[in-house]
C-alpha cells in the first residue's frame, strides 16, 4: 500500500462554531491540492440523526466550496478516532477548530495537544473568528534542532502553493554566545537558502524568554496566516518548537498553526548545517 498522503482534507465536526470556521478555511487549500474534504463526525448520540445532518452539511459545503465533500461518522474517543480515520485516510491535513482558549473545546477536550502531537499527518489546529481565505504570511519559527530542515522545505513548499511570504524569526535565549552565535548563523543560512527556492522571505531575530508569546506578538505585528511548527512525542532540552514551546502556541494561538511530526531519527541533540 502507497504511503504517499491522498488528496484529501479532514475535518472533524462538532457543534462548535469554531469547527464551522475550520471548515470554511479548508476550502481554499483544498481547491489549491485539488483535493476533495471529508467531514468526520464522532458520535455521540443517534447514529441516523447524525448522519443524516453531516449529510446535509456536506451538500451545503460542496455547493459553497466546489469541492467533493464525503462523510464519515466514528463511534469511541473524539482524539482516538480522529487519529485513527487520519491513519486510514492518509489526508494531506487534518483541519481542527478549537472552541477556546481555557478548555480546549468539545471536539478534542484537554487532550488536544496529545491528539495533535500524535497525530502521524500534519494538523493546522484554528482559533480565532477572523482568517484571510488564503495564506500571504508564513511564520517560521527556528531553533538549533534537525528537524528546522523538514519545517524549512514544509514552508517554501507551502510558500510556492499560496504563493505566500516567509517569515523567519529566530528568538535568543541562551547565554552562551556560541549557542546564539550559530543560532544567528543559521538563521541566515536558513533565510538564503529560501531566497534561492524564489520566495519571498524576511528574517527577524529577537532576545527574551517567552518565547511562545514573543512568536505571537510578531505573528499579529506581521499578520500572519500561518506558524509552522514540528511536534512529536519524544523531546530533546533544545526543541524549543516542539515540546512546551509548541504547546503553548497550539493551546494559544488565534493565528493558525501548521503542526508536522518530524522524521524519526537517531539523535536529534546535535545540530548540524543542513545547506
Amino acid at each position: 500500500m502507497s504511503t504517499l498522503p491522498t488528496n484529501c482534507i479532514l475535518v472533524p465536526i462538532d457543534s462548535t462554531e469554531q469547527t464551522m470556521i475550520a471548515l470554511k478555511q479548508s476550502y481554499n487549500l483544498a481547491r489549491l491540492t485539488s483535493s476533495k474534504i471529508i467531514l468526520l463526525s464522532i458520535d455521540e448520540g443517534n447514529p441516523p440523526f447524525v448522519q443524516k445532518k453531516l449529510d446535509d452539511l456536506a451538500k451545503e459545503v460542496s455547493a459553497e466550496s466546489g469541492v467533493v465533500v464525503e462523510t464519515l461518522v466514528r463511534k469511541g474517543n473524539v482524539y482516538e478516532e480522529i487519529n485513527k480515520v487520519a491513519d486510514v485516510m492518509n489526508p494531506l491535513f487534518v483541519m481542527i477548530g478549537l472552541s477556546s482558549k481555557i478548555s480546549l473545546g468539545k471536539i478534542i477536550g484537554q487532550n488536544a495537544f496529545k491528539m495533535v502531537r500524535e497525530s502521524k499527518h500534519p494538523v493546522i489546529t484554528i482559533r480565532g473568528k477572523v482568517h484571510r481565505d488564503g495564506c500571504k504570511t508564513i511564520l517560521l519559527p527556528l531553533d538549533l534542532t534537525k528537524e528546522t530542515r523538514e519545517k524549512v522545505n514544509k514552508a517554501i513548499n507551502l510558500a510556492k502553493l499560496f504563493d505566500a511570504d516567509i517569515r523567519v524569526i529566530s528568538i535568543l535565549t541562551q547565554k552562551d554566545e556560541a549557542a546564539e552565535n550559530k543560532l544567528i548563523s543559521y538563521s541566515n543560512q536558513v533565510w538564503k537558502y529560501i531566497k534561492d527556492e524564489g520566495v519571498r522571505c524576511t528574517i527577524k531575530t529577537l532576545r527574551g524568554q517567552d518565547i511562545s508569546q514573543m512568536v505571537l506578538d510578531y505573528g499579529h505585528e506581521i499578520q500572519a496566516d500561518l506558524i509552522l511548527i514540528m511536534t512529536k512525542a519524544e523531546l530533546s532540552v533544545k526543541e524549543f518548537f516542539i515540546g512546551t514551546v509548541a504547546q503553548q502556541l497550539i493551546n494559544e494561538s488565534d493565528i493558525p498553526v501548521l503542526s508536522f511530526r518530524p522524521m524519526e531519527r537517531k539523535d536529534t541533540s546535535v545540530f548540524t548545517t543542513p545547506y
